[in-house]
């Protein structure tokens, strides 16, 4: 029995060439949308490039591979996979939440300035400082995600 009949999939391509993976790869995205390929090889460049994400095995991976993926594993061990979706995941909500704070406390600090309850120090003070700090001290909560794997 095979790895992928072991874990249930159904589907395997192997030793095909370049031109091989991006039809193999246009198809899949044609059926099911969004399409991730992992590799690490000169010929899984152009399948790496075309891919929704690219994600190269960094570490025994050519750097052809390397320099054209979207994110290269610097561990090979494709079981990192799950913590890097949850990594980008939480990293895309924070990045999100600040770009939205940002804004919110630069528009109530204009307004507040225009209505003079506020003077141009305290919004400096509030607005910029106050703000910096925030933004630091949120994006920390990217290094509590946990590897699901440990």
């Amino acid at each position: 029995m095979t790895v992928a009949e072991e874990i249930g999939i159904q589907h395997v391509f192997s030793n095909l060439l370049p031109e091989d993976k991006l039809n193999i790869l246009d198809a899949i995205r044609n059926k099911f949308g969004d399409v991730a390929m992992v590799g690490d090889g000169i010929n899984d460049a152009p399948a790496l490039a075309r891919a929704n994400i690219g994600i190269a095995m960094g570490a025994a991976g050519s750097d052809v591979a390397i320099e054209t993926a979207d994110v290269a594993l610097m561990q090979d061990d494709i079981s990192k996979l799950p913590y890097l979706l949850a990594l980008s995941h939480k990293t895309m909500g924070i990045i999100k939440q600040n770009i939205t704070l940002a804004i919110a406390v630069k528009l109530l600090c204009v307004v507040l300035a225009v209505l003079g309850i506020i003077t141009l120090m305290m919004s400096v003070g509030f607005g910029d400082l106050g703000l910096t700090l925030f933004v630091i001290l949120n994006s920390f909560r990217i290094g509590m995600v946990k590897d699901p794997l440990f």
